[in-house]
């Protein structure tokens, strides 16, 4: 019998096997992508501190896009750009969540490196 992959068990040991070689720090935090099925959420994160300093998803009021898709991601990622370069952060750490960089996470990254900040 073939056994099933547990889907989110694998991203998750992707996931930390990213966060073993990447950490924010003050000068360059690190932007954490989460996606579920109805939502996206992005942080801007200091790993040193263990503080979130910027946060954003498409549960704000800003985002009029309320799904998971690609629409949705460009808008996210420009918001957290936006509210990331008015907190004086311009150099962040990409994690993408041991997500694969393409579809959604691919938007939201292009979206905020648009909108300003540097990775």
């Amino acid at each position: 019998m073939v056994k099933k992959t547990d889907r989110k068990f694998e991203r998750t040991r992707r996931h930390i096997r990213v966060r073993r070689k990447i950490s924010g720090n003050a000068e360059c935090p690190r932007l954490c992508v989460y996606r579920s099925n109805a939502n996206i959420y992005a942080q801007i994160i200091d790993d040193e501190a263990g503080v979130t300093l910027v946060s954003a998803s498409t549960l704000d009021k800003e985002v009029k896009e309320k799904h998971a898709n690609k629409a949705a991601a460009k808008e996210v990622g420009s918001l957290i750009a936006k509210r990331a370069i008015e907190k004086n952060i311009k150099t962040v750490v990409y994690d993408r969540g041991g997500y694969i960089y393409h579809g959604i996470v691919k938007e939201l990254a292009e979206a905020a490196r648009e909108a300003g900040l540097v990775f």
